[in-house]
């Protein structure tokens, strides 16, 4: 009930505007979003490589409905590239087609994700296409199977939420496209997705385990500290080397976890979002962890 109050708010465009203007809510946002501004992003990937931690930088935005927009989203995520490549900093980025124009049209969205492939290619750098709610979902993958053809640079996200991932992930190994994996922060009906957190944490291990077997450089994005337990003992069970895996994290949640697995020379990235537009993000925060909530909810007393 929580987390389904939380997602329907993150569409309430009313309260969007008061938290987004409100000082608390921008207070209480930077525990989860690095700031507004590229510079921050790079301060933020700058200390996190200071802990042996790589970074993905995404510039948060999506559903754009113009097509200029969707250009302009493009640019951002090249000069983010740029960036990158000239501090060389140890990171990568993650894009949303629907910045880059897919409720437009696939073919927008594709032309624009190829202007930043090509940039990140000639770059040597990394790009992941995340994965957004269920509406998206055949248009993503359709669309990053078809650019992995000419840019290995390339990847995507599946959701263990979601009863056709199980499918989706072989299809994805078959290809050697590289994955992450999460659990879901989208509110979906249960006609498509699993509606109990044990169904879809059960979910999760076994693609993690397939993903770890046959995967390429799988990424293993959780807080939950059992499934992480459950990815080590496979890894070890069957010689799987530290190097053929990578955990993520969440900018501002787990510093702890992820410092400690760092330590233990896992590979470690954490995902740091940015830009103005970051309450849909953080509503989808506070929804997947109770933890999240009661943080805000005692900066706002604070405040």
């Amino acid at each position: 009930m929580l987390k389904d109050t939380m997602l329907y708010l993150a569409k309430q465009d009313g309260i969007r505007q008061f938290v987004s203007h409100n000082p608390v809510g921008r207070r209480v946002a930077r525990r989860f979003v690095a700031g507004e501004a590229l510079d921050e992003a790079m301060d933020v990937s700058e200390e996190l490589n200071g802990r042996h931690i790589s970074a993905s930088l995404d510039h948060l935005g999506e559903n754009v409905s113009d097509s200029t927009e969707a250009r302009a989203a493009a640019a951002d995520y090249i000069k983010i590239l740029d960036r990158i490549a000239a501090s060389t900093a140890d990171a990568n980025i993650s894009v949303k087609l629907t910045a880059l124009g897919l409720d437009i049209s696939p073919a927008q969205a594709r032309t624009n994700l190829m202007r930043v492939l090509e940039r990140a290619r000639e770059l040597n750098i990394f790009v992941r296409v995340d994965m957004e709610c269920a509406d998206y979902t055949q248009a993503t993958l359709e669309i990053v199977a078809e650019l992995h053809h000419d840019y290995d640079n390339v990847g995507t996200v599946v959701q263990s939420m979601l009863y056709r991932t199980p499918k989706d992930v072989e299809a994805l190994i078959a290809s050697k496209t590289r994955v992450r994996l999460v659990k879901g922060a989208y509110l979906e009906p249960p006609a498509i997705a699993y509606p109990r957190k044990a169904d879809v944490d059960a979910a999760y291990r076994e693609l993690m385990f397939a993903l770890l077997e046959r995967g390429t450089y799988p990424a293993i994005a959780t807080h939950d500290e059992r499934l992480i337990a459950d990815a080590r003992r496979f890894a070890a069970a069957h010689g799987i080397a530290k190097a053929r895996l990578e955990f993520q994290m969440l900018y501002g949640i787990r510093r702890d976890l992820q410092e400690k697995l760092a330590q233990e020379g896992y590979n470690v990235r954490v995902y740091v979002p940015y830009g103005t537009q970051w309450y849909p993000y953080l509503t989808r925060r506070m929804a997947e962890r109770p933890a999240n909530l009661v943080f805000v909810a005692s900066n706002a007393f604070r405040g």
